[in-house]
């Protein structure tokens, strides 16, 4: 008898998949609220229904570009329709991811703390 997985192989794909797609259809994004950002992440939900999108941004407002984003998923998930040739694609939620900006802060902690520990 075979092991159940609790997500399938091929959910890992599609959304390694749509996480290269929705990269190259944002980069030609020119929504002025749209700065320059990094999709981190795609989860795909079991039913390929909605997808989690966490993107990181360079630059700019992440309310403004979340908002931005979601505004545009709709014809971002028309032209995934066109690039995948899948019978559901699935509804795109955009979030901003913060743990870069969380793992710059406790390194400068870290850095913070190493310093004042070789002063004493």
């Amino acid at each position: 008898m075979r092991r159940k997985q609790t997500i399938p192989h091929r959910a890992f794909r599609v959304a390694d998949q749509i996480q290269r797609d929705v990269a190259e259809l944002v980069r030609d994004m020119k929504d002025p609220r749209v700065g320059m950002i990094t999709i981190q992440a795609v989860e795909v939900t079991a039913d390929y229904a909605h997808a989690k999108v966490y993107f990181s941004l360079l630059r700019g407002d992440a309310k403004q570009a979340e908002v931005a984003l979601n505004d545009a998923a709709g014809y971002l998930r028309a032209e995934l329709f066109k690039r995948l040739s899948m019978h559901t694609v699935p509804t795109l939620h955009f979030l901003f991811d913060r743990s870069t900006e969380r793992a710059a802060e406790l390194s400068a902690l870290i850095q913070q703390a190493n310093s004042a520990r070789a002063a004493d």
